[in-house]
């Protein structure tokens, strides 16, 4: 039988305006030093300035979370792929999916292979508004980096700004094996829910858009037998 686990707290935009997502995770760990609306701000128009393709409306390229519920006010929606990088648990979630003394694991993109996802069109007057709510939210305390990334959809070749995982942060884990990624998973739980519940959700979100994720699709396997049989070996 699946355990109980606490409500989890859904960042929404209001949430972000108001500040509440940085008091809450200081409140579950008062140590975590958390970049600024000001170091936010400087990033966004920094990644803006860096912009391969001109002017005109922004894409964001999304692969997790991020693809259910962007919180962006978007103009249009498209099933893209990257190439070059690709999708995998690689990151010590010790706030959003777990804890400072049990850590879960999110996803970031790393290097080789492709990944597809949902690309997320903002108009271009409101681009910059809108992606410092993004940066509030997955930029939290320096795992991931953002950067422009070659997408194709079926618009055509273009580019988006995407948070590839920065292979030099203290909480990067490298290449995990399979197994133990699952039994983390199973069993993590932090202040935006379990671990469980943001892979079910990015699954049968991709599934939803038509996008097979072999090795995400092995891993929602295993947690979901280790969540309905907690007693179950795992290394």
């Amino acid at each position: 039988m699946t355990k109980p686990q606490p409500p989890a707290h859904r960042v929404t935009r209001e949430s972000l305006r108001q500040g509440v997502l940085h008091r809450q995770l200081k409140a579950v760990d008062p140590s975590v030093v958390l970049l600024t609306e000001a170091e936010h701000r400087r990033s966004v128009l920094k990644t803006l300035r860096a912009r391969p393709d001109g002017q005109g409306d922004v894409w964001l390229f999304t692969y997790g979370s991020l693809m259910w519920n962007p919180m962006v006010d978007f103009i249009e929606r498209r099933v893209a792929t990257v190439s070059g990088f690709h999708r995998r648990f690689c990151l010590w979630s010790r706030l959003y999916r777990g804890t400072p003394e049990a850590p879960g694991l999110v996803l970031g993109l790393v290097p080789g292979g492709r990944c597809r996802g949902v690309v997320y069109r903002i108009a271009a007057g409101a681009a910059q508004a809108e992606l410092e709510l993004v940066w509030q939210r997955e930029l939290i305390n320096g795992g991931y980096h953002p950067a422009w990334l070659r997408t194709m959809s079926a618009g055509g070749r273009g580019w988006a700004i995407g948070f590839v995982v920065d292979r030099r942060f203290a909480d990067y884990t490298g290449r995990l094996p399979e197994e133990r990624v699952a039994a983390v998973v199973a069993e993590a739980q932090g202040f935006a829910g379990s671990g469980a519940a943001y892979l079910f959700d990015t699954t049968a979100h991709l599934a939803a858009l038509g996008i097979r994720d072999r090795a995400l699709a092995r891993i929602r396997d295993r947690v979901a037998q280790l969540v309905d049989n907690p007693g179950g070996n795992v290394i």
